[in-house]
Formats: structure tokens, C-alpha cells, sequence
């Protein structure tokens, strides 16, 4: 498996990843989680269960243009050491987000954020 398919894979894994912390508050602000409306549940969290859910959206905003940065580049054949490194870079700095926007760090997570949606754009950009 290449590195930009394995990071790929990996960025559609942290959404999943991502929401685990949100369950673990959606647990506790009702002594259970409420599977039959999650999201009415969702809308009353607070501190680190709102950074979380919050977190976890933003990874699945994130992941359809990484997506297609990746595939843009392979499809075009475009240069694999460029690829890979940002593929690379993108995975890297989406774990960084998550630890920061849970840990309330917003100055930090916001140029971290950035550096991803950079390395998607990029990656774009090398298929041109």
C-alpha cells in the first residue's frame, strides 16, 4: 500500500477515532448515551464535549478534500516524494488539531488546521 492511500485510510479512521471522546461526554452528561437522539443530546454539551463534537465535525469537513487531493495527485502521477510528504503532513496535523482543539489551545489549532487544508490544496495543485 502507498503512504498517500495508507494516510488516506488513516484520515478516514480518525473520524471514527474522533468521535469516541464525544460518546465519552455524551455519556456523562446524562448517565448514558442517548442513541435514540444523539444529536438533541449533542446540542447540550459544554466544555470539552462541545470542543469535541466541534473537533470531530471539523475532521469530517476536512476529509473529503484531503480526499481529493490525494486522488488528484496519484491520478495525475504527480511527484511521489511531494505526494507522500504531504500526505503525510495532513494526517500529522489533523492528530495535532484534535489534541488541540480538545485541549482548548485555539491560537495553535487554527495554524495547525491551516497547515492541513494547505497540504490538501497542495496536493491538488500538484495534479495541475
Amino acid at each position: 500500500m502507498s503512504i498517500p492511500i495508507f494516510c488516506l485510510l488513516l484520515a478516514a479512521l480518525m473520524i471514527v477515532i474522533s468521535k469516541a471522546p464525544v460518546a465519552v461526554a455524551m455519556a456523562r452528561l446524562d448517565g448514558r448515551y442517548d442513541n435514540r437522539n444523539p444529536r438533541a443530546q449533542q446540542a447540550r454539551l459544554e466544555g470539552f464535549g462541545a470542543r469535541a463534537l466541534a473537533a470531530h465535525q471539523n475532521t469530517i469537513e476536512a476529509f473529503p478534500v484531503f480526499a481529493a487531493g490525494v486522488l488528484a495527485a496519484l491520478w495525475a502521477g504527480a511527484d511521489g516524494l511531494w505526494t507522500n510528504a504531504l500526505s503525510v503532513t495532513f494526517v500529522v496535523a489533523r492528530i495535532g488539531y484534535l489534541v488541540l482543539y480538545w485541549y482548548d489551545w485555539d491560537k495553535v489549532r487554527s495554524l495547525v488546521w491551516g497547515v492541513g487544508l494547505l497540504s490538501s490544496l497542495t496536493l491538488m495543485g500538484l495534479a495541475l
